[in-house]
């Protein structure tokens, strides 16, 4: 079996000089390797294609056959790593917490302690006849959410 560890190093080691990221390495049943990168820009076919050749070319079919995927987070995949956070700080996300609660809001700041969420909310200000909605900034360590999305909205 193919160790998680010797593909992560291989991986950090070829992206270290580039803009891209490890995200996560799976290894399935029969040895399905596979690699998922990011990047702050975007990541183009060209990265993942020459990834794919770095981690293969480090490896020898004829001690252990496997079979490699290489490709970018996709856009609708919870956030696996601090960088994704941090890469989507301004833009709208959904947040499942591991309470049950699911919320919407904009990412404000995250670092390693965890995120800042702005939620709107409809509250009743005192001696007021209807709800107005304000805003709300929300802390979550990261033991707290189950899994964190960019939320695409089509207007």
């Amino acid at each position: 079996m193919i160790e998680k560890d010797v593909i992560s190093r291989l991986v950090e080691e070829k992206l270290a000089s580039s803009g891209n990221y490890l995200v996560d390495v799976v290894i399935k049943p029969g040895n399905l390797i596979i690699i998922e990168i990011d990047n702050d820009e975007g990541v183009c076919i060209d990265d993942c294609a020459e990834l794919s050749r770095y981690v293969e070319g480090h490896l020898d079919r004829d001690v252990e056959d496997f079979e490699l995927e290489v490709g970018s987070a996709g856009i609708t995949s919870p956030f696996k790593v601090l960088r994704q956070y941090v890469k989507n700080i301004g833009n709208e996300v959904e947040m499942l917490l591991k309470s049950g609660t699911k919320l919407t809001g904009v990412l404000k700041s995250a670092d390693e302690n965890g995120v800042v969420v702005t939620v709107e909310k409809q509250v009743k200000p005192e001696g007021a006849k209807r709800k107005v909605t304000a805003q709300e900034d929300q802390s979550y360590t990261f033991d707290e959410i189950k899994y964190t999305k960019y939320l695409i909205r089509f207007k």
